[in-house]
């Protein structure tokens, strides 16, 4: 059964395809698509056994400086009894296709298509994919800003299907939001989300804020504005923003449009 959420499979395109493709990086904004994520740009990691990554974003002076996230691709069996080196870096898991099994603390859950996992920096954690199907994944990784007086949060295993999506105010449901954590909670200072348009809906206009942004397109397609310039993106595409940059879109079907989405809140900024 194919995955609702689109996945990579690598590769390399024919000697006999074209150059011409949709990737572009602008000081404002990055757009990574679906085509360019091929066999030669990914990596392997630290302490993973059969696993490769492609690195969609990673913190640049000048541009998104927060965090970064990677599709991490982990074939039958494979995984990490060590996944993260950085004892200040928190995790953020979502699954798109196959399973596996991630323990923390000492205490195993099962993840499946949908599945979203936050791990605390500092907590011990392991992960080991099914051995018949594989497992592929985005990991959002962002150094914690503890604040003094205020816990650090707990760890979260749940699954995108379990969640009902919070309509945005005066859509009618057109525009909603799938929230993994409560946007309410200062321990967090990130927050993921899936955003899901409906076909015609719309973010009627330029957003323009601090928050830095990660949004890979899980499903669908839309016309996104980015600062002064419109792209298409579709499904298996990565938008990578920087603070201020504006933004907005248009969704014009035939399906959903839906992106899984990063952001850092909560927090004052550095100075």
């Amino acid at each position: 059964m194919q995955s609702k959420y689109f996945t990579p499979t690598g590769g390399l395109p024919a000697q006999t395809q074209l150059l011409t493709d949709r990737a572009v990086f602008t000081e404002s904004y990055a757009v990574i698509p679906k085509g360019v994520m091929r066999d030669i740009v990914t990596s392997n990691l630290p302490f993973w056994d059969k696993t490769r990554a492609w690195v969609l974003a990673r913190p640049l002076s000048g541009f998104a400086e927060t965090f970064s996230q990677y599709i991490v691709e982990v074939a039958p069996g494979g995984g990490s009894n060590r996944p993260e080196t950085d004892p200040d870096a928190q995790a953020a898991l979502f699954v798109t296709s196959g399973s596996a099994v991630l323990t923390i603390g000492g205490a195993d859950h099962q993840l499946t298509e949908g599945s979203f996992a936050y791990v605390p920096a500092g907590m011990n954690w392991a992960f080991t994919a099914c051995k018949d199907a594989g497992c592929t994944f985005h990991w959002v990784r962002k150094a914690y800003e503890a604040v003094d007086g205020i816990p650090s949060p707990d760890p979260i295993v749940t699954n995108d299907a379990d969640i009902a999506p919070t309509p945005m105010p005066d859509t009618d449901g057109v525009w909603a939001t799938t929230r993994f954590t409560d946007p309410s909670d200062m321990r967090h200072d990130m927050a993921i989300t899936i955003v899901t348009l409906r076909p015609g809906g719309v973010i009627p206009f330029l957003e323009t804020h601090v928050m830095e942004h990660g949004l890979y397109v899980l499903e669908g397609k839309a016309a996104y504005r980015l600062n002064q310039d419109w792209v298409e993106v579709e499904a298996g595409d990565f938008m990578w923003l920087r603070a201020f940059c504006p933004q907005a879109c248009y969704t014009g079907g035939p399906g959903p449009f839906r992106y899984l989405l990063y952001k850092d809140v909560n927090r004052h900024p550095g100075l």
